[in-house]
């Protein structure tokens, strides 16, 4: 287990980057990355895999939302995938490499592996290894987790250096009823938080409250939550919660946090 560095605790981490489309900075965008730094936000972003197997920073699998193009992202090679502007400006899809070197080491990182298959399995490998060599000799505070155990399992014998945690929930049937039944006795209950090597759990603000959690916080797990809204939400989550992952209003920052004038 590597220890989730004391960065993620600070400054609010913005949810896909300080993103607000109608004003040209669309999530997980350069634009929002670089909105995030100047307001002295932590980020937290999203990976996808190319056909060509990069890793891309775009939540959906599908292309539709945040483009207007049909198709999946898995379909197209990166290069491909950088030509084709997001929605709200006319940046093309970036790869995590760009945005590392874009970032440097000016924020906290953190990097959610998204599930590439929808059954949450041990059908893992290609984008934690492509995750693993992007970061490989990043020196800024970077974070990894899934909502998929197994995939931070698998990163984990790649980059064991890498602080990593589990994305999480109550995973309740009405929310996720594509997932497969047996996938669920790996998911609730956070049964396999150790076997992952988890630092960290980033746990759904509305089910802060689940024993398990506090569980693990007592165990010395670091807890972050996603995602707040509103300061009504932030101010609850936080009885619970060490940091929280935002969008949509201007969270406040410690002190310590603040960005340079």
């Amino acid at each position: 287990m590597t220890a989730l560095p004391d960065a993620f605790l600070a400054a609010p981490l913005a949810h896909r980057g300080y993103h607000d489309a109608r004003r040209g900075t669309p999530e997980n965008s350069r634009a929002a990355f670089l909105a995030a730094i100047g307001a002295g936000y932590g980020i937290e972003l999203d990976v996808q895999l190319s056909a060509d197997g990069a890793a891309m920073v775009f939540h959906d699998a599908d292309l539709k939302r945040l483009t207007g193009r049909k198709g999946k992202l898995r379909d197209l090679r990166a290069a491909d995938l950088s030509r084709i502007p997001l929605i709200g400006n006319d940046e093309g899809i970036p790869t995590l490499p760009e945005v590392l070197d874009l970032v440097a080491g000016r924020a906290p990182l953190l990097v959610e592996i998204k599930d590439q298959t929808g059954a949450m399995g041990r059908e893992t490998g290609a984008l934690e290894q492509a995750v693993a060599h992007a970061l490989t000799g990043y020196a800024g505070p970077v974070a990894v987790m899934s909502f998929n155990p197994h995939s931070v399992i698998a990163f984990g014998k790649t980059a064991p250096e890498v602080p990593r945690g589990l994305t999480t929930c109550a995973f309740r049937r009405k929310d996720w009823q594509r997932l497969p039944r047996g996938a669920f006795a790996d998911l609730r209950g956070i049964p396999l938080y150790g076997a992952a090597g988890a630092s960290f759990v980033s746990h759904r603000a509305a089910d802060l409250g689940n024993p398990r959690i506090a569980e693990l916080k007592e165990q010395g797990a670091a807890i972050l939550c996603w995602t707040i809204r509103s300061p009504a939400e932030e101010t609850a989550a936080r009885r619970i919660a060490q940091n929280i992952t935002f969008e949509g209003y201007v969270a406040p920052l410690p002190r310590s946090a603040a960005p340079p004038p």
